[in-house]
């Protein structure tokens, strides 16, 4: 499936792909089966050069996401925790 495509046609799709689903980097690598580290060079350093308005956009996004983030993992030990109280009740 990605194999397939460019670097270029890869960037695009996956700046898209984190607006459309106001997603996060290790989300998208999730989805697309790629790494991390692909993800963000993709869409933080080589986007810039391809499409400059998708990259403006993805940025705010990914300034966005980096602004919750301790508010996702605070909710992931919250989650954690809670499992474990049903678990040890059980």
């Amino acid at each position: 499936m990605i194999s397939d495509w460019t670097q270029r046609e890869r960037c695009v799709v996956l700046g898209e792909y984190l607006l459309e689903h106001a997603a996060t980097v290790r989300g998208a690598a999730q989805v697309f089966g790629i790494s991390k580290s692909t993800v963000h060079k993709d869409v933080t350093e080589r986007l810039r050069h391809i499409n400059n308005a998708l990259y403006l956009q993805v940025q705010e996004l990914l300034n966005k996401n980096k602004q919750e983030r301790h508010l996702r993992g605070g909710e992931a030990t919250r989650k954690k925790y809670t499992e474990e109280r049903k678990t040890h009740a059980s």
